[in-house]
């Protein structure tokens, strides 16, 4: 049994998925400071407020604090242009230019009369009954 639980742990997508999660834990810590530390001071320049975190209202006995919400939102928008700028965007472009297979061509192409799609070795389109060239 003792096995089986070490095979299972050391697979490698258990492995990566931990570091995933740590490093995107760290990563968020990050967020979280520069948001806090350094983007809401600088937003709170034009009003009276140094944080996004201490605005508040009270009603009917509750606190309800908005400006913590607005801080994570804020987190949150970072967080996604940070990924998307400097991992989804290099990832997509490296992909494409390793890119080794060949482009597969269509199965299909277009009805010069209709412009519906018919199967390329069609010589009468479906729909609208036009004869079509051989491709």
């Amino acid at each position: 049994m003792l096995s089986d639980f070490k095979s299972f742990i050391l697979r490698g997508n258990v492995v990566d998925l931990a570091i995933g999660v740590a490093i995107g834990a760290a990563f968020a810590a990050v967020v979280a400071s520069f948001t806090e530390n350094l983007l809401t001071p600088l937003l709170a320049i034009p009003g009276d407020a140094a944080s996004f975190g201490e605005l508040s209202f009270t009603a009917g006995g509750s606190e309800f604090r908005y400006g913590a919400f607005f801080d994570a939102i804020i987190a949150f928008v970072i967080t996604a242009a940070v990924i998307y700028f400097l991992v989804v965007r290099p990832v997509n472009r490296l992909m494409r230019e390793r890119r080794t297979e060949p482009e597969v061509e269509s199965p299909t192409r277009d009805c010069p009369e209709c412009l519906s799609s018919i199967p390329v070795a069609a010589r009468r389109c479906a729909f609208c009954t036009a004869e079509v060239a051989a491709a």
